[in-house]
């Protein structure tokens, strides 16, 4: 069993205040050994706040992948993720170039993290049915592939079609990987069809551990020879012996998330909290 890689998860509300706080926190980690940094999205949010909307809408959050590209230009290593972006409120063609251009700048170092969503209001603001959210997300996932990688890039579905066209550059990475996030079992069922990895938000080792277990069910079920690659976000504090118990989980990467409401200071205390050498050195 070997120690999870770690990563960290970017709230986007200082930082997206304060470029420079967000660089900062970037090079940090990389200094440090973090392996990857993740941005989340939502598009709008609903005024006045609902559940299960998990922010006010007056809170600053940007764009994923604006943030990735900002960060890419101030580091050289360290991979850069969706954590998650909602595909289905995306249009596949955009994204597709939007991600193969920040792969491209980035040098190769992008993970897209994709979900279905979850917040009705956000998704019905920008035309998505919510009992259509998993049907587009996997259509689009399709046709975004089919971009990146056919020498006649074409698709025929229900709600997206194309033929004729093409799209350059094509990502540096071959395949670009995919993690898919999300505990239903449509979403385990996504990832073990048409992705690298699978990210879980806010788990505890327990839950973890039934996590896996139900991915790697969806696996057998599939055929899946290759084991899916496992992203969590722990629920706490990180030490020695929690780590082992993620490990022990089945989690290969720990993405940790300040606070929402951290600021700059506070995220570079919490960056040499979990430095990853001594945490992996810890946990053995």
């Amino acid at each position: 069993m070997s120690a999870p890689t770690i990563g960290l998860f970017l709230y986007n509300v200082h930082i997206a205040a304060d470029p420079a706080v967000a660089a900062a926190v970037a090079v940090r980690a990389e200094e440090l050994g973090y392996d990857s940094l993740w941005a989340g999205e939502h598009v709008v949010v609903p005024r006045p706040r609902v559940a299960p909307s998990p922010m006010e809408p007056d809170e600053t959050i940007l764009d994923p992948l604006v943030l990735l590209a900002h960060l890419a230009a101030r580091t050289s290593r360290v991979r850069l993720g969706t954590g998650v972006i909602v595909l289905p409120q995306r249009h596949p063609l955009v994204l597709a170039k939007q991600l193969a251009s920040l792969d491209v700048v980035s040098g190769g170092r992008l993970i897209v993290g994709i979900g279905a969503g979850y917040l009705e209001p956000e998704l019905a603001a920008l035309g998505v049915p919510m009992d259509e959210r998993g049907a587009r997300t996997d259509e689009y996932l399709a046709a975004m592939r089919a971009l990146w990688t056919s020498e006649a890039p074409a698709f025929e579905g229900r709600h997206v079609r194309f033929a004729g066209v093409d799209a350059h550059p094509r990502p540096v990475q071959r395949p670009l990987p995919v993690v898919v996030g999300g505990g239903a079992p449509a979403a385990h069922r996504r990832a073990t069809r048409a992705a690298d990895g699978w990210y879980g938000y806010l788990l505890s080792p327990e839950a973890t551990a039934a996590q896996v277990a139900a991915l790697r069910k969806a696996e057998a079920d599939a055929g899946r020879e290759r084991p899916l690659h496992i992203s969590v976000t722990p629920e706490r504090r990180l030490d020695a012996a929690t780590v082992r118990a993620y490990a022990g989980a089945g989690a290969d990467r720990l993405i940790v998330a300040p606070r929402p409401q951290a600021d700059g200071p506070a995220l570079l205390r919490l960056l040499d909290r979990n430095a990853p050498a001594a945490l992996a050195a810890a946990a053995r």
